[in-house]
């Protein structure tokens, strides 16, 4: 994958709230959080470097790169934090002005037909079948009509965790679902397992507010 371009941006968007919750939400000292910040940038790059190249229509890309800037940072921590202390800074970190807007417009078109069309093509595609940091999903409406059911088989995130040795890790990001949905306003977000800690799949259910 390259560097210019989405990788790029979200590290412009999002660097300052990384370092800036190393001391807000896990308490290192201003001038450790400037050292992992210079050591994050370089090891962001070589993350994007190794990815390939997602397919045209493939949704997830902005999540790997997310998950990218998250290990960064985490793999130039002096100490890594439990993992409930870094769900908090991953949320802190990414739930930033422009994410809650991003969250809101997408509330707008939740369970619009838009949205169920592309949950259908995103189920279809099966891009983990070709690319292993991407995803494989199941498009699964609640027979009621109150909403769905996003079955996630094979998660990107998960592979490169794995890889970088930060696979305890994931469960810091998977909370970060809640956090959206609820900025999203439209939905409240339901899940019974994860892959990350032994499930037999990624269950990400969707529920109407009334």
């Amino acid at each position: 994958m390259k560097y210019i371009g989405m990788p790029l941006g979200m590290w412009l968007l999002y660097e300052g709230s990384f370092r800036a919750n190393l001391t807000n939400v896990l308490g290192f000292d201003r001038g450790t959080a400037d050292r992992v910040a210079r050591s994050a940038k370089p090891k962001y790059r070589e993350i994007i470097s190794r990815l390939p190249a997602f397919e045209k229509g493939d949704r997830f890309r902005m999540n790997i790169v997310n998950c990218a800037l998250f290990s960064a940072f985490v793999l130039s921590m002096p100490e890594r934090p439990n993992v409930e202390k870094l769900a908090d800074y991953y949320e802190a970190a990414m739930m930033i002005a422009p994410t809650k807007w991003f969250c809101r417009m997408g509330g707008r078109r939740k369970f619009s037909e838009r949205d169920v069309e592309g949950m259908k093509k995103t189920a279809a595609l099966n891009a983990a079948d070709r690319n292993p940091y991407s995803w494989n999903m199941e498009f699964l409406p609640y027979e009621d009509g109150s909403g769905y059911e996003a079955r996630f088989t094979k998660c990107g995130i998960c592979t490169l965790m794995r890889e970088l040795g930060l696979f305890d890790c994931v469960g810091a990001m998977c909370r970060l679902d809640y956090a959206m949905t609820e900025a999203g306003g439209a939905s409240a977000f339901v899940r019974e397992f994860t892959l990350a800690s032994g499930g037999p799949y990624c269950d990400c259910g969707y529920s109407k507010r009334i």
